[in-house]
């Protein structure tokens, strides 16, 4: 018989409820604040709903009734610069992180709604509205509900998405030398989400102030959490991270309350994350006015036991068995917030003039659709005050340089000038540099809190740089060490950080620098070696530059560093041995959004082309003597590419090909050749002529490798067929 040890974790893991005694310390200013936003919300989200069965709310009203309790809970004791974000279903806790803040913590239930308060109440409704008075300027609606101001770093369509950024936040809290935290509350689907445990494995692991807060309400739409889950005690996920849990009646704010105390004592103090899970109820179905039991899935009995435990009642009979309030004032704080929740919907409505009896939304109200793409990206006026320099014409000394280096370089000038800049990656702290050598020196010189060594998880890596970017005291640097990783990290890279400054308004800055590699001829096979960008151009939100010289290099990683968008930089394998130039003693200019590099002059052919294939494109063209115009686009994304120079030579020359290296379907010739043929039809004598490699990805196989990708001989053959005005090769 083998030895057997019963091994425990090392986390604590408590389920916390509340007795008389508690109820009787509990301050009856805590108590009334309490009561007061339990109604503020209350009343709101019936409004919501009211206004959904009118069909005046445009999407989905994910309804909080019943789960009120949660979020008031546990936000009702944090200070305006703690953060917390969530999940579709929000309101709730967005509302409870403003009203918290616009009231200093203190509500009055004799006269609970200030002008601050109703302000919030009509802003937050105006937002769920689409409405341009929102908090995102009515991009945002009922599922993306944001104020930085209050705290609220935004609510999530994508379940389990906000985790990554919750952490995030929490790092810049962390190593900004604050005793603030961070919240972040998903439901229990989410407790089964990779964002989710992979975020809480980096927060355990960096002792991050990050609270995940489960309100385990039992379904998901319709699906009963004890069938998608072994174990539906959700906070049991804390355990394998090591991280302490809390398991509470979310029915009782006080419960929650107090949790919540002792949760953030931990994560104040510096001894990182925690779990809290409160099981709640929501009233209603996952979306609109009716009850679960209109569907099916639960039934009438099941939804009275658990309105029997409403905690708007469940607070206000503690009260008044304490002799802090009344029935008659319980009543009168009812009909107050109702009142102001109907202030609240007559500004925003009006009889409808061509519906007689019906309301409509009053048509001043509505955003401009001029306003629709604003804020997509920022407009790059901050790299007005930064020098500008063009490797490509520039006079003076030279230094000679491997591409390699210029990249460790160019980072450990910006990362002594710029102490915000935070480096991140799998081994970007180990082996003389990382993987390739671009990060060489740099963990000697700035020590393990700025060039930090990350787990194997690009999705919570690159989400919580994500976090920092948006909260705005650091500049993210990730690696991704190879591009095809993004489809790991996809909704953070997509769905959030590329959309984070459009979907929440528009104003707010995501600085974020994303560096990877294409690596196509090395051998490591389908899943390592694609070029990145016709996905990242063919996506809202990034900027994206692609050097083929070390000096280029230099001038674009300068204004990635200095842009207020996230920034996309694409390496090649083939390159870093190369040896080059950088400007001698110079580490300082920049290559600005639009600027193109002509690298050889011609009047035959357009080609058109960035990273090693110019290079190639350059090889091709001595071989066959086209008198071809050889442009180098560097900057790659919609917003920044340069047209003046591709519109000139087109015109001069009458026709185009695009050269890139991988696969047909990732392609990002593809948009490029559409946008072309749209704006310079009239001075084509041809169809855009493309090079590509094929459909398949490349195969671990040299021969098969080498068949997948394009390289100087087929650029040769489009050349000749180009130039012979055959069409598209």
């Amino acid at each position: 018989m083998p030895n057997r040890k019963r091994l425990q974790t090392g986390a604590d893991w408590v389920e916390l409820s509340t007795t008389d005694a508690d109820w009787d310390a509990a301050d009856p200013v805590l108590l009334g604040t309490m009561l007061s936003e339990l109604h503020l919300i209350r009343a709101f989200e019936e409004s919501v709903l009211e206004l959904a069965g009118e069909g005046l709310v445009h999407g989905p009203a994910h309804s909080s009734i019943g789960q009120e309790g949660g979020a008031v809970g546990s936000i009702v004791g944090l200070g305006s610069s703690d953060g917390v974000n969530g999940s579709h279903r929000g309101h709730h806790q967005f509302l409870a992180k403003a009203l918290t803040h616009v009231s200093d913590g203190k509500l009055d239930p004799s006269d609970p709604v200030t002008p601050a308060i109703q302000t919030v109440l009509q802003r937050t409704l105006a937002e769920i509205l689409g409405l341009a008075q929102g908090y995102c300027r009515g991009r945002g609606g009922s599922m993306h509900l944001q104020w930085f101001e209050a705290g609220a770093l935004g609510t999530n369509a994508i379940v389990g998405g906000g985790a990554p950024m919750a952490a995030g936040n929490a790092w810049s809290q962390k190593h900004s030398r604050t005793t603030d935290l961070t919240i972040n509350y998903f439901g229990d689907g989410a407790s089964q989400i990779g964002s989710v445990l992979e975020s809480m494995n980096l927060a355990a692991a960096w002792k991050l102030p990050v609270c995940f807060f489960i309100e385990n309400n039992l379904y998901a739409v319709s699906t009963r959490a004890n069938e998608i889950t072994a174990d539906p005690r959700f906070s049991v996920r804390g355990q394998g991270f090591g991280i302490p849990s809390w398991r509470v009646d979310g029915m009782d704010p006080l419960a929650v309350y107090l949790a919540m105390e002792e949760a953030a004592e931990r994560m104040r103090s510096g001894e990182g994350p925690t779990v809290i899970e409160v099981e709640v109820y929501r009233f209603f179905h996952q979306n609109g006015p009716y009850p679960g039991s209109a569907f099916g899935y639960r039934t009438k009995e099941e939804e009275a036991a658990w309105r029997a435990r409403d905690p708007l009642d469940i607070v206000a009979r503690k009260m008044i068995e304490r002799g802090q309030l009344d029935e008659e004032r319980v009543a009168a704080l009812r009909s107050r917030v109702q009142e102001a929740m109907k202030q609240a919907v007559d500004q925003l409505l009006e009889s409808d003039p061509e519906r007689p009896g019906k309301r409509r939304i009053r048509p001043e109200l509505w955003p401009d659709v001029g306003f629709v793409n604003v804020g997509v990206r920022g407009d790059a006026s901050e790299l007005e005050q930064f020098r500008v320099l063009d490797p490509a014409t520039m006079e003076g000394p030279r230094r000679d340089v491997k591409f390699i280096d210029a990249v460790a370089e160019v980072m450990d000038q910006r990362m002594e000038q710029d102490s915000r800049i935070v480096v991140m990656g799998e081994d970007v702290h180990r082996l003389n540099g990382g993987t390739n050598g671009a990060t060489k020196g740099l963990a000697k010189k700035f020590g393990d809190g700025r060039i930090l060594g990350t787990p194997i998880s690009e999705n919570a890596f690159v989400g919580l740089a994500g976090g920092m970017a948006l909260d705005g005291r650091f500049r993210p640097v990730v690696e991704f060490m190879y591009p095809d990783f993004m489809w790991v990290a996809a909704d953070q890279l997509f769905n959030q950080i590329g959309k984070a400054r459009h979907m929440f308004g528009g104003d707010n800055p995501v600085p974020l620098v994303l560096r990877t590699k294409v690596a196509m001829g090395s051998g490591y096979g389908s899943q390592h070696l694609m070029d990145p960008a016709g996905i990242f151009a063919t996506s809202p939100g990034w900027r994206i530059v692609a050097p083929s010289t070390a000096a280029d290099y230099v001038g674009l990683m300068n204004a990635a560093l200095a842009l207020q968008d996230p920034v996309l930089v694409i390496e090649h394998v083939d390159l870093y041995g190369v040896k080059d130039y950088v400007p001698a003693e110079d580490l300082d200019y920049i290559i600005p959004p639009g600027r193109a590099a002509i690298r050889r002059r011609g009047s035959e052919l357009t080609v058109i082309s960035y990273l090693s294939m110019v290079r190639h494109s350059l090889e091709a063209i001595e071989q066959t003597g086209v008198d071809a115009e050889l442009i180098d686009l560097r900057w790659l994304d919609r917003a920044s590419i340069d047209w003046d120079t591709i519109g000139e030579s087109i015109k001069k020359t009458n026709a185009v090909l695009i050269v890139e290296e991988g696969a047909e379907g990732t392609s990002y010739g593809g948009w490029l050749a559409d946008e072309i043929q749209r704006r310079y039809f009239d001075w084509l004598d041809q169809p855009v002529a493309r090079v590509t490699g094929e459909e398949a990805s490349p195969s671990i196989s040299k021969v098969l490798e080498r068949a997948a990708i394009a390289r100087t001989e087929e650029i040769v053959a489009a050349l000749e067929t180009v130039r012979e005005g055959f069409g598209v090769s």
